[in-house]
């Protein structure tokens, strides 16, 4: 089954080919760094100008790199739940054009589902259920437990700010440009992450739940009592900080509900020191960790197009009437889903 899944969530305009769940055919992305820099963060309206502009050109490179045409496609999937409304909008209106131009399934994804299938882009039988999944981005910071195609459990989330939004602001007080967790990142190389003592919030709790904005406020408080301070120390500082506090929760849960495999999803799952923390304490515990490959880290069509193979399985197609949500739940797009977090 051939599905061209469409992710216009954020600020990428992402359209790719999945065949059968597993197997990538192709994963077109164009990113808007540039229309964004200047403003040191997304600017909604400009997202939805760029994604309207490169819609149809992404579609036609899709289609080209998996060398089948539209009439090749089985289905269309799309993500219309979570994200910016405007760049929502235009993805949506776009899968339902080509789901009725050619007489295909239209299948519905929130956001969230399709960072948690791209850790099963070309795994088709190493994860097995249940798993837990790290999901680390712009937006959101949360433990899931997948217990099978479309149920999960969420474990933790955070408070206030999600990881990507604290690394965002903090490179943004530092002028370091968009996006921030890259440039924070490289800077953070040559940095020593022990210069200073910054707060883990929560670190301590036994329970999944992250804060993350009195970490932000000490970083940005820090910057604005010494600005010639050394910028390298200050990242590698922060950066460690963060680590320290996902790394430790994720270890935490997967412990309490004897979980063997864990799965880092979202932009922040780009972090190569993150990557290798997980890896070194998943080593120490008997854990296995798997991270998907960088195209797929930050918003893509191949993660949205995977999902959709598995979950249009479990509750088949949606109507050409669906519509677009920025902040959903996970679970109203149909999916079972239980919340025992008590902070909402």
């Amino acid at each position: 089954m051939r599905i061209l899944g469409i992710d216009t969530s954020c600020d990428d305009t992402g359209v790719a080919v999945v065949e059968d769940g597993y197997k990538v055919l192709s994963n077109i992305i164009a990113s808007q760094y540039e229309a964004h820099d200047r403003f040191g963060g997304i600017v909604p309206v400009i997202a939805a100008r760029e994604h309207t502009a490169k819609i149809n050109f992404i579609l036609e490179l899709a289609l080209e790199e998996a060398r089948i045409s539209f009439s090749d496609l089985d289905a269309v999937a799309v993500s219309h739940h979570q994200g910016l409304m405007l760049s929502l909008v235009v993805g949506v209106s776009a899968a339902k054009s080509i789901a009725l131009g050619c007489g295909i399934p239209l299948i519905g994804i929130h956001h969230l589902e399709g960072h948690i299938y791209s850790n099963l882009m070309g795994r088709s039988d190493e994860l097995r259920f249940p798993f837990l999944c790290l999901t680390v981005a712009g937006g959101h910071t949360l433990l899931l437990k997948v217990i099978s195609h479309g149920t999960y459990e969420l474990l933790g989330h955070t408070r206030d700010d999600a990881a990507g939004e604290v690394l965002d602001k903090v490179a943004r007080h530092l002028k370091l440009g968009y996006p921030g967790g890259a440039a924070i990142e490289k800077l953070a190389e040559k940095g020593n992450p022990n210069a200073y003592d910054f707060p883990r919030p929560l670190i301590n709790r036994p329970d999944g739940e992250f804060s993350f904005s009195g970490l932000k406020t000490a970083v940005i408080a820090a910057i604005d009592r010494d600005p010639d301070l050394n910028q390298a120390d200050l990242c590698a500082s922060f950066q460690q900080a963060i680590i320290d506090l996902l790394v430790s929760k994720a270890m935490r849960i997967a412990q309490e509900h004897q979980l063997r495999q864990i799965t880092l999803a979202g932009g922040v799952a780009l972090n190569t020191p993150l990557r290798k923390a997980l890896q070194h304490a998943a080593k120490k515990y008997g854990y296995e960790i798997f991270t998907p490959s960088s195209d797929l880290c930050m918003d893509n069509g191949a993660m949205v197009a995977g999902a959709a193979y598995f979950l249009y399985q479990e509750r088949g197609a949606d109507s050409l009437n669906i519509g677009t949500r920025a902040n959903a739940p996970l679970g109203t797009t149909g999916v079972r889903y239980r919340h025992e977090s008590k902070y909402k």
